[in-house]
């Protein structure tokens, strides 16, 4: 494998790279296949691209980055970064690194609208449709990412994706035997910052083919640790590992192709803030104050202790939550844990069933085990009701009736750890029957099964003197009540459930190209609720296997624990074009999206009678690109596209880290419209300028119900911004947001790449504007704009042995130091929390290889 990647790429002019055989463009081995004409390619060589950017000729809005640019970019980096030079993303990065997380929208649709893919498998929670950016694969396995700035594909295996797709296409192994090695160390260059080190190591072996018939296979794996970016306290530590096993079958492409990956991250929450506190910060210039202090080392009274270490005075009240006390060790948001294992393994393959007739087959299997959320203090004794003694979680509170630190009695409070955990197991299978009719003409009929089985619980644990949790996974050894069972602050298992058949017809008419399909998603939630939902927000008392009776009576209004399935089906067409005139191509598309509500909804609506009316309704989008593409000789590729969504039942979404809860709004109607081009150029075969930008915008067509009228503890009326008076207590009130755009995305966002090649040193310099951001959907206040510039610069070292390769790579991001809000998902109308931006970091990579 070759270090040096060389700016110069071929470019054909569009009407060839509409019909020349090519690489990966959409996710299945099926989609591949058929996007491809008659012909797959899997090495990943592809010469219509300028310096690593391509323009698909197709009826979608598309856009694929190959290696050439990934590479460039922070090794380790997530592939969510990278992407963030494509039109139409913007992308706020937690840390400079790449495995603290961070947060995304695609014209205007946050991530849990956006479907992201790797070979296949959907990468979304099954839950809530969240997407860990810190989870992604590593990028030096990757052959491409491809952006789907619209719709998706007809055998798509999502439940959410009305704001587009992300693709990722993992590398095929060498023909020949190979090693790649990446050693990296790195810090944070900003005023207060002190030392914050990074360090990452990468390794990948390609067997070459071991049998003589065509099997190949590689491995790899990264370890990364560097400090919490921020503060005193913390780390973040990743170790994953990849691996892929493929064998071909005769000559014409097919083949069989088995891939595994293993992700284990261990970290803490850091730099969130207050938006208009940060937006403060932001605007006074105070770069230092990123940068501060918790309460870290310290240690809990001894008394308020569990798990046999508790030191307690019999006949006192050891409080852990009385600040006087405990000083509140380990209570900080910085000192939660957001811990994960998540692994899966995917199979593609393709199969010549006779002249014309191709079966493409891609299984997959996906495991996850993750928490995220905070410390509480756990009570000893019971709560008492209807003159019954209750253990369990009620009210808020955590009621154990033992003795939990040693002292004799059940009078204390002692410190525990309470995060949300889940757990999935999921399965699924795309396929796919393409038949050629003839070189013009091409149908599929595909199906989709993706079955996930998302068990969430919320057991509790002990902390150690310093703070720190007795396990990061609670779930491993919970606390248990007197009556000898697990407590639980949430407790319910669902199952997601995807059954999808879909067609698709593709002709060629001379210069007219067409793209006809119908998707039929059979979508089925089943949920089963084992704890007390009392309130229409999701609020839970959660009793394990006690007698309720006596709870039930004393609160008749409370939902009891109950199994409940929800069914959402709909016909989904998409029909597009492509017009060849040569060095310009148009195109054109509409597709009808559906996207079913996630977990919480579905659970709260359980407080609700089983009633259809009950039943959360899902969201539809009807949604339309235009455009024009342009391609000249061997240096030039420009796309421009229109975009219009209409969407209905908008149910925006936004994570308070503080509460540990996604909250969400229903904006009703909601209109999205605007404007994404890119154009690619390289004047010289060692050049390369390419420079895009988008518009975006929205309109929320409705004022949303904000909820009742009431009255204050001052017998005030209560909000009376919004026109509650005495007179109307109890009666509805709406929020002014029609006309409104919604709130956690710009409006508009420019950036460009330079490149160019002396030699033995290769420059490289981006830039990314992100316009104003509003904070809520009242749009009373916005976030203030910022420019972000990376560097890279890389020096071939030249061969140490014979054709093999040393460099050496300097990676700069956010070379002036710019201070600036990072991510934040938007609001109704409060103020939510917001991620510090990442402040100016550097990296220098030892790369080797073959």
């Amino acid at each position: 494998m070759k270090l040096k990647y060389l700016l110069a790429a071929s470019v054909v002019s569009l009407s060839a790279a509409a019909v020349m055989p090519s690489a990966a463009y959409a996710q299945s081995t099926g989609s591949v296949d058929f996007e491809n004409d008659d012909v797959i390619i899997v090495t990943g060589t592809r010469d219509s691209d300028v310096g690593g950017v391509d323009v698909p000729n197709t009826p979608k809005a598309k856009q694929v980055l190959t290696e050439e640019v990934i590479r460039r970019q922070r090794p380790g980096q997530t592939v969510n970064d990278i992407i963030n030079l494509v039109p139409g993303v913007s992308f706020q990065n937690n840390d400079p690194w790449g495995s603290g997380g961070g947060g995304f929208t695609i014209r205007g649709f946050g991530a849990d609208r956006v479907s992201q893919t790797l070979d296949g498998l959907p990468l979304n929670d099954s839950g809530n449709y969240a997407l860990y950016t810190n989870q992604q694969i590593d990028p030096e396995i990757l052959e491409q990412v491809n952006v789907n700035l619209g719709v998706t594909d007809v055998d798509s295996p999502t439940a959410s994706a009305t704001g587009g797709t992300v693709n990722l296409r993992t590398r095929v192994p060498g023909e020949t035997f190979g090693v790649v090695a990446t050693a990296s160390y790195g810090n944070i260059f900003a005023e207060g910052a002190g030392d914050r080190p990074y360090v990452r190591a990468f390794g990948m072996v390609d067997s070459g083919d071991i049998t003589g018939f065509g099997t190949r296979a590689f491995v790899s794996a990264s370890w990364t640790r560097y400090d919490n970016p921020f503060n005193n306290y913390g780390e973040v530590r990743k170790q994953q590992y990849n691996g892929r096993l493929y064998q071909e079958i005769g000559s014409n492409g097919d083949f069989i192709s088995v891939a595994g990956h293993y992700n284990e991250n261990r970290n803490n929450f850091f730099g969130s803030f207050d938006v208009l506190d940060l937006k403060e910060l932001v605007q006074n210039g105070e770069g230092r104050d990123r940068f501060y202090e918790i309460n870290y080392p310290c240690t809990i009274p001894a008394g308020q202790l569990g798990g046999g270490f508790g030191q307690g005075t019999p006949g006192v009240a050891d409080t852990w939550s009385d600040s006087s006390s405990s000083g509140n060790c380990g209570v900080e948001f910085d000192r939660r844990y957001n811990p994960s294992n998540t692994g899966n393994i995917r199979g593609s393959s393709r199969f010549t069933l006779s002249d014309g007739l191709t079966l493409t087959v891609d299984p997959s299997f996906q495991y996850v085990k993750a928490n995220g959320g905070g410390v509480e203090d756990l009570r000893e004794g019971f709560q008492t009701i209807g003159g019954v003694q209750y253990t369990g979680f009620i009210g808020g509170g955590y009621y154990y009736g033992m003795d939990l630190n040693g002292d004799g009695d059940l009078l204390d409070r002692v410190a525990g750890t309470d995060p949300s955990q889940t757990r999935t197991h999921r399965y699924g299978v795309i396929a796919n029957l393409i038949y050629d009719i003839n070189d013009d003409h091409s149908v599929r009929l595909a199906y989709t099964l993706d079955h996930a089985r998302h068990r969430q619980t919320g057991q509790t644990g002990f902390l150690w003197a310093d703070g720190e949790p007795f396990d990061v996974f609670p779930m491993n050894d919970p606390v248990l009540t007197s009556d000898g069972y697990a407590l639980n602050k949430r407790d319910r298992l669902s199952y997601a459930i995807l059954n999808q058949v879909s067609g698709e017809y593709r002709g060629t008419f001379g210069p007219l190209g067409i793209v006809a399909g119908l998707r039929l998603p059979f979508f089925k939630r089943e949920l089963n609720q084992n704890c007390f939902t009392t309130s229409a927000s999701g609020f839970v008392d959660c009793l394990g296997n006690q007698d309720t009776t006596a709870y039930e009576a004393a609160n008749p209004e409370n939902a009891p624990p109950q199994t409940r399935t929800y069914k959402y089906d709909k016909l989904l067409p998409n029909v597009g074009l492509t017009y060849d005139f040569g060095n310009v191509s148009l195109f054109a598309n509409y597709a009808k999206g559906l996207s079913v509500p996630g977990t919480d909804p579905l659970y709260d609506s359980l407080f609700l009678a089983d009633v259809r009316e009950s039943q959360p309704v899902p969201e539809t989008t009807d949604s339309f690109d235009v455009g024009v593409r342009y391609g000249l000789g061997n240096n030039l590729t420009a796309q421009i596209a229109g975009w219009y969504t209409r969407y209905n039942n908008r149910l925006a979404s936004a994570y308070d880290p503080i509460l540990d809860e996604t909250l969400y709004r229903n904006l009703g109607r909601v209109d999205k419209y605007g404007i994404d081009g890119s154009v690619a150029w390289s004047p010289t075969p060692n050049t390369l300028l390419y420079v895009f930008g988008s518009f975006n915008n929205s309109e929320i067509k409705d004022d949303v119900l904000g909820g009742q009228c009431g009255l204050d503890d001052e017998g005030m009326a209560d909000p009376a911004r919004f026109g509650c008076t005495v007179a109307t207590v109890g009666e509805d009130y709406y929020l002014p947001t029609a006309g409104n755009r919604e709130s956690g995305s710009p409006k508009y966002t420019v950036g460009a790449r330079g490149q160019i090649n002396f030699g033995p040193v290769e420059f490289g310099a981006q830039v990314k504007y992100t316009g104003k951001r509003f904070v809520n959907d009242l749009n009373d206040t916005t976030v203030p704009s910022y420019t972000l510039v990376d560097l890279d610069v890389r020096y071939t070292l030249g061969e140490f042995a014979p054709g093999k390769e040393a460099a050496l790579q300097l990676n700069v991001t956010n070379l002036f130091d710019e201070l600036y809000v990072g991510y934040y998902g938007g609001s109704l109308d409060s103020v939510p929390f917001a991620q510090i931006g990442a402040p100016r970091a550097a990296s220098i990579s030892l790369v080797v290889g073959y």
